[in-house]
């Protein structure tokens, strides 16, 4: 019975739920206290114990009704011939000196022609453990897992018999080949119906997490349009993940440290006794973040992921501006906010993404019409590879932007390798850079804007 609980804990991990061992403990003193005659019961009490979020309780609604489930055959087996309903004399005399074989045989054949719903639930999860399905990650994996299933209720006894009958060619031997044949097809599909239900409890979450995985380590030039429709879910993801985490480190380091001045002067009526804590605090800057996004034609797909994760984390950055240029430098925050992602990203590539791409000039547009947004907790950030036409890269400008801001990041798509081939400036900017590094997948993102987000922490 631990078992079953300890395994469906472990689905509910595997599927994204934040159980806690003290929560397992709580959920184990439940079981003790309900057990599993009532199976609603069970269900609500263990809902109040391990989901703490609406999603969370969705997610033990589904596997809960999965996990604690039993099928009922899908297939009935017409009764074997004979008056009662069992093997012919003849054929079960020919199987006397089969031994343990011989009996696996029979007792599958018996399961398959019982009609016992229950009897062939208990039979598969028994199947299921001796197979080890519950370690099943990949719906490919199904055939494995059922012939496991299979093997461990004595399926090979029984196609040595069926082999047997198909070499006797006899009305009797045919007529009990098809019986066997039936039966280890009934039994076949109830195993293949066993490894799916533990696909969806245990399975189904860590495919998802691998192709998020892989799609997060992709490049992003190389994502196919059904890549795309993941990658907002994993994007997503990835800025909970930021917010959640900057905003823990937040509370825990703005205790700071104990003022005992000021402690005891604030408990001077309580004869000293601290019933009031002050605490030394460090004045943090809010994360402030101007994007400079280069729209070009070779680096829009990075952009739009980039601008994704920013508005994905506009609670944890309150104070958040985005431009966009190619020729000229435009304010792109308007349409981010009050348009669809979507229909904001092509607004952006249409109204700015045309024109010959130069960085000097963007860099005196953001100098004539937006400077006041660059102050000393501002990290800018730019993404871009820096190849500018040709043009003069106004490096004189950068410099005074890496003076007035926190911190100015580049994140350059192109390798290390292409940096200051051709018309590329970029090795020219770097010595302004507090950091100037690749970017090529979703998780570059992550990293960067992990960084940015630690130093206003």
């Amino acid at each position: 019975m631990e078992r079953a609980l300890t395994n469906y804990i472990r689905a509910l991990r595997t599927a994204g739920a934040a159980v806690s061992p003290s929560e397992a403990i709580d959920a184990a003193r439940t079981l003790a206290l309900i057990g599993y005659a009532e199976r609603q019961t069970l269900k609500d009490s263990l809902s109040v114990v391990l989901a703490k979020t609406a999603e969370e309780k969705d997610l033990h609604d589904r596997l809960f009704d999965l996990y604690f489930s039993r099928a009922t055959p899908s297939n009935e087996i017409p009764p074997t011939h004979g008056d009662d309903g069992g093997e012919p004399e003849s054929d079960r005399s020919s199987d006397k000196d089969a031994g343990e074989g011989g009996d696996q045989a029979d007792a599958l054949l018996d399961l398959a022609n019982s009609n016992d719903a229950n009897r062939m639930a208990v039979a598969m999860e028994r199947a299921g453990a001796a197979a080890g399905v519950d370690q099943i990650r990949f719906a490919s994996q199904g055939a494995f897992f059922a012939r496991r299933m299979l093997e461990a209720l004595g399926v090979e006894a029984l196609e040595q018999r069926l082999m047997d009958r198909l070499r006797t060619r006899t009305p009797e031997a045919q007529a009990k080949a098809q019986e066997l044949m039936d039966a280890r097809s009934a039994v076949t599909r109830e195993a293949r119906k066993f490894v799916d239900r533990r696909f969806e409890v245990f399975g189904r979450a860590a495919t998802e997490t691998f192709m998020n995985d892989a799609v997060a380590n992709r490049a992003i030039d190389k994502l196919s349009l059904r890549d795309m429709e993941r990658m907002k879910a994993v994007v997503a993801k990835m800025a909970k993940r930021l917010a959640v985490r900057h905003s823990r480190r937040r509370k825990v380091r703005n205790r700071g440290h104990l003022d005992i001045r000021r402690t005891l002067r604030a408990n001077a009526g309580y004869d000293g006794v601290p019933f009031e804590v002050v605490f030394k605090r460090k004045h943090r800057d809010r994360p402030k973040i101007v994007a400079i996004c280069d729209v070009s034609g070779s680096v829009a797909a990075y952009v739009r992921f980039l601008l994704m994760f920013l508005y994905a984390l506009s609670e944890t950055v309150a104070d958040l501006g985005a431009f966009a240029f190619a020729h000229e430098l435009r304010d792109v925050s308007g349409p981010l906010k009050h348009l669809t992602f979507e229909a904001a990203m092509d607004y952006i590539i249409q109204e700015v993404g045309s024109g010959g791409t130069d960085y000097g000039q963007a860099l005196i547009d953001l100098r004539e019409h937006s400077w006041d947004q660059i102050d000393r907790r501002t990290t800018v950030l730019i993404l871009g590879d820096g190849r500018s036409n040709h043009t003069d890269p106004r490096l004189d400008i950068f410099a005074e932007v890496a003076d007035r801001a926190k911190r100015v990041v580049w994140l350059c798509p192109e390798p290390p390798g292409r940096w200051g081939s051709g018309d590329s400036e970029i090795l020219r900017y770097r010595p302004f850079c507090t950091r100037l590094s690749h970017c090529a997948t979703a998780l570059d993102l992550e990293q960067a804007l992990d960084e940015i987000l630690l130093a206003y922490d």
